[in-house]
């Protein structure tokens, strides 16, 4: 007589065929919203991801950590108290000497004690005001009581709409400028693909040192010709609190989209990817004319330009001018030497020679400054000598 199976006969039948469930494969798949993510959290900024629920923002994110091989720890934001986030003091023997420092929780400190990993903050838009408020300090400082987290701990968080959200809040915008935006979509292709096994995964963007070189020099010069063109795009705060709880151009948001373009430009990124994160860190109204502008602007490598400055031609249109000289100063300060130097005069000169010598005006008192006191005074700089002495660059 056969034996009834027990209860845990039944469990341990039960849990086998769960883990055949949960048992896929990942295939590579053009995916432009992960391709975003990767490159915005390899450029170590806080990323905000914004979606319905139910549609796969903590799968991607824990397909993310699985893929970099390092640990996440999730923080689920809206169950928290402030002092969560700021730390809970802790009296000592002497704290008229010793201060009272502010303890940090627990998954801080495992994070320190690693030195690298993903905090992933979840259900953003459900934390109230002031679990937002203690939040600023954990984003961008990543300092959580008297903790400070290693550089390498990447910060990713997602939110509902307020729409959607239980007890939704809009995001306060000194919070919300602080992050990268990503609106996360589903494909229903993708998810009946997935449904029968197979997940699709993206690429971590790959740094060539090559590219490196000039990649920060090309992004500082292309930003710096956008705002001197478009200077009103700097800083603009949105009138209403859904938009100012978005992606929105200040000069915290320009120096996240400096590290992105930087990054962009010295990796493998698509620039359909690259133009995702850029306006998930200025907004759609400035990222836009941004993008376009990087689709018509195609900056050559100044680095090559300072190898053999004579055979350069300047560009003809004004701000791709003044783009590349701002470029060519900025590859200069990154590797001062007296022949990238005088190199760079002879670019500027140029500039001269066709006319504008206003749009290297600043470039060259940026230059200027660069002189250590042995190098001789290239006879290219007379052109700017009036120029040069009314900013006290040269005496």
């Amino acid at each position: 007589m056969t034996a009834e199976p027990t209860a845990l006969t039944l469990l341990a039948a039960a849990d086998e065929l769960l883990a055949a469930t949960r048992s896929t494969r990942v295939e590579r798949r053009d995916n432009t919203q992960l391709e975003a993510l990767a490159l915005a959290v390899s450029a170590n900024l806080p990323v905000l991801l914004w979606g319905e629920p139910g549609i796969g923002k903590s799968s991607a994110l824990q397909q993310l950590s699985d893929r970099l091989e390092v640990p996440m720890e999730t923080v689920i934001a809206s169950i928290h108290e402030p002092s969560d986030f700021a730390g809970l003091p802790v009296v000592g023997d002497d704290p008229a000497t010793q201060g009272v420092p502010m303890a940090p929780p627990d998954w801080a400190v495992r994070l320190a004690k690693r030195g690298y990993g993903l905090i992933f903050f979840d259900e953003l838009s459900s934390a109230p005001p002031a679990v937002q408020a203690a939040l600023l300090r954990v984003v961008l400082e990543r300092r959580v009581g008297s903790l400070e987290l290693p550089p390498a701990v990447r910060v990713v968080a997602a939110a509902n709409p307020p729409a959607s959200a239980a007890d939704g809040w809009h995001l306060s915008p000194p919070l919300a400028n602080r992050f990268v935006h990503l609106h996360w979509t589903h494909d229903p292709a993708v998810v009946a693909r997935g449904l029968a096994g197979t997940w699709p995964t993206a690429d971590i963007p790959s740094v060539d040192p090559k590219r490196a070189a000039s990649a920060l020099a090309r992004a500082r010069g292309t930003l710096s010709g956008f705002l001197t063109a478009r200077p009103g795009l700097a800083h603009h705060l949105p009138a209403d609190a859904e938009a100012r709880g978005g992606a929105w151009p200040s000069p915290r948001t320009w120096e996240m989209a400096l590290r992105l373009l930087t990054f962009g430009m010295a990796s493998d990124a698509s620039r359909a990817a690259l133009s995702t994160a850029l306006i998930g860190a200025i907004g759609d109204g400035a990222g836009l004319e941004l993008v376009n502008y990087l689709d018509e602007l195609d900056l050559p490598d100044p680095n090559r330009v300072l190898a053999n400055p004579d055979a350069f031609q300047l560009p003809t249109r004004g701000d791709r001018q003044l783009a590349f000289l701002t470029a060519v100063v900025s590859a200069v300060q990154s590797n001062t030497t007296r022949e990238r130097w005088e190199a760079g005069w002879t670019v500027l000169s140029k500039a001269v020679d066709a006319g504008v010598p206003d749009v290297a005006a600043r470039a060259a008192a940026d230059l200027a400054a660069m002189r250590e006191k042995t190098w001789p005074v290239p006879a290219t700089i007379d052109a700017f000598i009036d120029i040069l002495s009314l900013s006290g660059a040269l005496r």
